[in-house]
């Protein structure tokens, strides 16, 4: 079996420097007491107490039979417990496959199906949610929390069972490397269900390295507010553990909480995602506005206004494009004067921007990016289970983002719109096909369409289009609450239109861009308007 130490090949990472259990490792062994978890309200965990907890947690999970190339499923929110469990099942040498909290019904079914887990760590307050639907091979739920009421066919281990003796931890039949699997991470269809996006360690090492953050440094608090189970909430806490720095663990980001959480935590950097850096400009200017720790800011997309964020918060501002399954390919200099721009190319990435040919555009108009490497294992290793997907993605030796780019003759790139059919509700990717699913579940729905429109801040917001089934008509609201216990609160839409027919093609698909075109029309109904409000559920207290 060839293994790293077989190779002279210096554009892979030495297992030491970005699988994560040899850094963690590493890392206490250096400082054990410096904080690597910081909270909100002003504790810390350091790298030695966090080392051990993981080694117990993972002796646990090994107790309950996980083993070296298992996938466990966590579906946890952002707590010092979910942090601990990946790096414990990275530990063992299996694979972390976390699950967006918000999932339920048949896109819950679709991932617990795709992942094809035995094991899952899971909040109590969302057993509930697995007990009427398929749930493939799982068989072993260790419970965050009081235990729920008991699901046939589900064993239920507390959390706490984990706490297990890390002397009986057993050997790795072989070396974790950086080319093996760390996590399948959950990204929205395009015209189809999810896919999970295999990343290597070295893939992830590559992501968040000097190349792609060159603002991060060891001395730096990296404050996360987006998810774990998201990319934008796994980076982070890699980057920094391979830093040795700290990460500030933000919990739901809200306007009011932003700054306290930023200076309990020391917090030096974050990334202000869509609306969040408009909704801090939008507050009356303070006496302490400069009052913090805060000196670097990533916002994605770049606002127009960004220069004047810097200027208020005393901030260097910077931007950068990424995505699930590459590794930040663009990123910004210090505050970027272009408007709209997501950065430059950075050193150690190829790109293109083609058209449906894959022929190259010229520059300044608008084509498909589509991107590659010069270090192997530093993009995605593919969809997991699903070579349908993979294929097209990486067909002639490029991965293809699915996402329109122009680029200026100064080599800056510009986000232009998606080419895929996705929608990005407030930092959520949403894969219209699953929507579409759901209302098409309704009995009184004969076809549907789900497109997004822009908000009246940022992003985007969900309109569906439906015919009725013939001799029935449809309630807005009624469909609503049919859908309120299938979907995640993100996805459901907020404006429903009702048409007599979809337009299609002349092979009968749907086409979409029409409706894109004509948008929200006089007859759409606006549940926003109408006083219906969408609350996120709370978990975990």
């Amino acid at each position: 079996m060839t293994t790293q130490a077989d190779t002279t090949d210096t554009r892979i990472p030495p297992r030491e420097e970005c699988v994560l259990r040899y850094v963690l490792e590493r890392r206490a062994a250096a400082h054990p007491d410096r904080p690597y978890l910081k909270l909100p309200d002003g504790s810390a965990v350091s790298y030695g107490a966090f080392c051990d907890a993981v080694r117990r947690t993972a002796a646990g999970l090994a107790a309950l039979g996980v083993k070296q190339g298992d996938y466990v499923n966590v579906w946890l929110p952002n707590t010092v417990d979910m942090v601990r469990v990946w790096f414990a099942i990275n530990w063992l040498g299996a694979v972390y496959v976390p699950i967006n909290t918000a999932y339920r019904g048949g896109v819950l079914a679709h991932v617990i199906a795709n992942g094809n887990a035995e094991v899952m760590i899971v909040a109590a307050d969302l057993v509930g949610r697995l007990g009427d639907i398929d749930r493939s091979r799982l068989r072993t739920l260790v419970i965050a929390g009081t235990m729920p009421p008991a699901i046939p066919g589900l064993a239920y281990t507390p959390l706490e069972k984990l706490d297990a003796d890390p002397a009986t931890l057993p050997p790795l039949g072989q070396p974790i490397e950086p080319w093996d699997t760390q996590s399948i991470i959950y990204t929205s269809g395009t015209t189809g269900r999810s896919k999970g996006v295999l990343s290597s360690y070295a893939h992830l090492w590559h992501m968040s390295g000097a190349q792609a953050f060159p603002m991060l440094a060891e001395s730096d608090c990296y404050l996360v507010y987006l998810p774990f189970f998201h990319v934008g909430g796994t980076l982070p806490v890699v980057a920094m553990l391979n830093r040795g720095g700290a990460i500030g663990m933000g919990g739901d980001f809200t306007t009011e909480a932003f700054w306290p959480t930023v200076r309990a935590t020391g917090a030096t950097y974050t990334i202000l995602l869509g609306v969040m850096s408009t909704f801090l400009s939008k507050r009356p200017p303070q006496p302490d506005d400069r009052d913090h720790s805060l000196a670097k800011v990533t916002m994605i997309p770049l606002p127009d206004d960004s220069q004047a964020f810097g200027s208020r918060f005393g901030c260097t501002i910077y931007t950068l494009f990424n995505m699930t399954e590459v590794s930040v390919p663009i990123v910004s200099e210090a505050d970027p004067q272009t408007i709209g721009t997501c950065g430059r190319q950075r050193e150690g990435v190829d790109l293109r921007i083609v058209d449906a040919h894959d022929r190259e555009v010229p520059v300044g108009q608008v084509g498909e990016l589509i991107v590659r490497t010069d270090a192997p294992w530093a993009l995605n290793s593919g969809y997991h289970r699903n070579p349908e997907a993979t294929a097209p993605a990486w067909r002639n030796g490029w991965f293809h983002t699915g996402d329109a780019f122009r680029k200026d003759d100064q080599g800056n790139y510009f986000f232009v719109d998606r080419m895929k059919d996705a929608i990005r509700r407030r930092g959520e990717n949403i894969s219209s096909f699953e929507v579409e699913a759901e209302i098409l579940a309704y009995p009184k729905v004969r076809e549907c369409a789900v497109v997004a429109v822009r908000n009246e801040i940022a992003e985007d917001d969900v309109l569906a289009i439906i015919a009725p089934a013939p001799g029935e008509t449809i309630d807005p609201l009624s469909l609503l609450e049919f859908l309120k216990p299938r979907l995640a609160h993100f996805m459901l839409p907020r404006y429903f239109r009702i048409m007599t027919d979809l337009p299609k093609t002349p092979t009968q698909k749907v086409e979409k861009y029409v409706l894109r075109q004509q948008g929200l029309t006089a007859e759409t109904w606006d549940r926003e308007k109408a006083g219906v409000t969408i609350k996120r559920e709370k978990i975990g207290g």
